[in-house]
C-alpha cells in the first residue's frame, strides 16, 4: 500500500446549502491534512462537483489574472475563484461567455469579511461545458444526495450532524425544501419545451 493521499470523493451539494457551509475544520495537526467544509446536513467536504449555469465571469485580478465566476443552480449561486495557481480552470473561465452549462469540480474556501460575515466559494480544480441533460442529471442525483444526507441526519450518532447542529443554527428541513424547490424547476423547464414543441 502506498501513502500518497488519495483524493477526497466530490459531494454533490447545491448552492443553498454549499453557501451556509461557512466552518471548515481539520481531522488532524498535520499540515497537509485535508481541510473540510461542515456542510449543514452532517456531512464533511474536501471537494465538491457543482453543475449550473455560469451566468458572470470577470478578472478581479490587480497584477495577475484572477477570475470570478457566478454558476447558478435552481437553489441559488455558486461563486468560484480561479487564478495563477488553477491555471486551467483560470483559462477555461477567461475563454468561455457566459450563459454557459459548466459542470465543476473544486474545493470549498471561507473568506471571513470585515463585519464577520462567512463567504463560501469554490476554488475550482476543473471546469467543464455540459448539456442541459447533464444538468438536469446532476439535479436530480443531487436532490438524492441531499435526500440521504437529511434522512440519515442523527447528531447524537453521526459525528458530522452533531457538528453541524453545534456549528450552525440551520434547521436541516431547510434543505429538504431546496431538493423540493430544484425538482420542481426541472418540472417547469420540462413543461416549458413541451409547450414549445407544441406552438411548433
Amino acid at each position: 500500500m502506498s501513502d500518497a493521499p488519495t483524493r477526497e470523493v466530490a459531494r454533490r451539494v447545491f448552492a443553498s446549502e454549499f453557501n451556509d457551509a461557512g466552518f471548515t475544520f481539520k481531522e488532524s495537526d498535520d499540515e497537509r491534512a485535508p481541510n473540510y467544509a461542515l456542510l449543514p446536513t452532517g456531512e464533511r467536504a474536501n471537494r465538491v462537483f457543482v453543475v449550473g449555469t455560469l451566468t458572470e465571469k470577470e478578472d478581479v485580478g490587480e497584477d495577475s489574472e484572477y477570475w470570478r465566476g457566478r454558476v447558478v443552480d435552481p437553489t441559488g449561486t455558486f461563486f468560484m475563484y480561479a487564478g495563477q495557481y488553477q491555471p486551467d480552470a483560470a483559462g477555461m473561465l477567461r475563454d468561455l461567455e457566459p450563459p454557459e452549462y459548466v459542470a465543476v469540480v473544486g474545493k470549498p474556501r471561507t473568506y471571513e469579511t470585515d463585519d464577520g460575515t462567512v463567504n463560501v466559494s469554490v476554488r475550482p480544480e476543473s471546469i467543464t461545458v455540459v448539456d442541459a441533460a447533464t444538468r438536469d442529471r446532476w439535479v436530480v442525483e443531487t436532490a438524492e444526495r441531499t435526500m440521504d444526507r437529511v434522512d440519515a441526519f442523527d447528531a447524537e450518532t453521526n459525528e458530522y450532524a452533531g457538528m453541524a447542529e453545534e456549528q450552525y443554527d440551520l434547521p436541516v428541513e431547510n434543505y429538504r425544501r431546496d431538493v423540493v424547490t430544484a425538482l420542481e424547476s426541472l418540472d417547469e423547464a420540462g413543461e416549458a419545451d413541451d409547450s414549445q414543441v407544441e406552438a411548433e
